[in-house]
């Protein structure tokens, strides 16, 4: 899938309301690299918020779509 093909399918789950993690897209969309997508997409105007998620030890990225 192309970078830009994962950005239009990350946005549209973005503006779902739903909120997703790297697993998240990876598991849906293929994507090793959603910091970049949501940079991408920053870049764009989307204003996107970042919370710092920690479970098991480990810390990860959450991103919503602010409307």
């Amino acid at each position: 899938m192309s970078t830009q093909a994962q950005q239009e399918k990350i946005l549209a789950h973005l503006e779902s309301g739903k909120p997703i993690t790297p697993i998240d897209a990876l598991r849906e969309y293929g994507c090793f690299r959603l910091g970049a997508r949501i940079w991408d997409l920053r870049r764009s105007g989307h204003n996107i918020i970042t919370n710092i998620i920690t479970a098991g030890g480990k810390h990860f990225a959450e991103y919503r779509l602010l409307k």
